[in-house]
């Protein structure tokens, strides 16, 4: 499954995270990557304890919990607080995988999806493409500022080199109810439809009624909560 959000932030939102992160020092990415990532990874980081990382994570998380399509293909238990990476020219990220538990303080979270919040317009910069690999091949994301991408946290995926500009985004996991991403996505692809016969035939249509009732005992026989 890979989900793109379109506009989960709004234009003055993303202002506001430039204005933030600009006025931020930033540092070696690597200070967060585990062995293998840590050769692959050559880019800047902001601090996880920066001011402007917890403001603005604070912000993030709360168009998360207000956007539909997140949480309906995400299911998410929680939330990883949202880090914050930057590629000038000549950065890149190797192929890789991400570590599969991570620790935000006391609290461990299994990542079961990975999420890229893009920062800044794509004509800003060239290259700079997420590359998310899967059964299908290879999937080449750029998308435009505010806009969210969401994947399995088990993919290879890389980000190309920057060959000019910068490109800045947020990055982060979601530990989801579902730990399978098969059966994740049969549940969104079974909301999508529910929503959209709701619309067509209502909520009372015995037919609509009956497939709500397998949503909801499909939830209840694969969640971990």
């Amino acid at each position: 499954m890979l989900l793109t959000v379109e506009t989960l932030l709004r234009p003055d939102q993303v202002a506001l995270c430039r204005e933030r992160l600009a006025a931020e020092t930033w540092v070696d990415g690597r200070v967060t990557a585990g062995e293998q990532s840590a050769r692959a990874k050559r880019n800047l980081q902001l601090p996880e304890d920066a001011p402007a990382a917890r403001e603005l994570g604070e912000m993030i998380l709360a168009a998360l919990g207000r956007n539909p399509a997140f949480v309906s293909a995400a299911l998410p238990l929680r939330v990883f607080p949202p880090l914050f990476n930057r590629y000038d020219a000549g950065m890149a990220f190797d192929t890789h995988v991400d570590n599969a538990i991570r620790f935000a303080g006391p609290v461990r979270f299994r990542t079961d999806l990975a999420a890229t919040l893009f920062l800044t317009d794509p004509a800003d910069y060239d290259g700079g493409e997420l590359i998310v690999e899967d059964t299908f091949g290879e999937h080449a994301v750029k998308l435009a500022a505010g806009d969210l991408v969401l994947y399995p946290a088990s993919s290879l995926h890389r980000v190309a080199p920057i060959t000019r500009g910068s490109r800045w985004a947020a990055f982060f996991w979601a530990q989801s109810m579902i730990r399978s991403d098969a059966q994740r996505g049969l549940l969104w692809t079974l909301d999508e439809a529910i929503q959209a016969l709701t619309i067509k035939v209502g909520q009372a249509d015995p037919q609509l009624v009956s497939l709500t009732g397998l949503y909801n005992n499909l939830l209840r026989m694969w969640s971990e909560v």
